[in-house]
């Protein structure tokens, strides 16, 4: 098994940070525009620490960046860390579709090559 970079997310840091319905919803509030913790906690029915768990997932996967100014935490979204994410779900997508169009080509065949009852 190939070792990664420890500054490079994983495939699996990005599909585990998108899968839970909360982090989701926190990239889309910053898809926008930045936004502080404590603003982006209020968007949320949960204690600060929960939220600082789920931003910690976005964060190791590459999805988030928190930068500092003075004592606050500024979060904006990295779009551009779905790169891995897009390019695996795109070839899986490209196989299925051809097995698909493969199994649609079969069964319009076999049926025209069927005689009626």
């Amino acid at each position: 098994m190939g070792e990664r970079k420890h500054s490079e997310p994983a495939l699996d840091d990005i599909f585990l940070a998108l899968s839970h319905p909360t982090r989701r919803r926190m990239l889309e509030l910053l898809q926008d525009h930045p936004s502080c913790v404590t603003d982006l906690a209020g968007s949320f029915d949960l204690s600060l620490n929960v939220v600082s768990k789920h931003l910690k997932s976005l964060e190791r996967a590459g999805l988030l960046a928190r930068t500092r100014e003075g004592r606050v935490h500024v979060l904006r979204s990295e779009p551009q860390a779905l790169a891995p994410a897009t390019a695996w779900l795109s070839r899986h997508l490209a196989m299925w579709q051809g097995a698909l169009n493969s199994l649609e080509s079969f069964i319009i065949r076999s049926k025209s090559q069927t005689p009626p009852p």
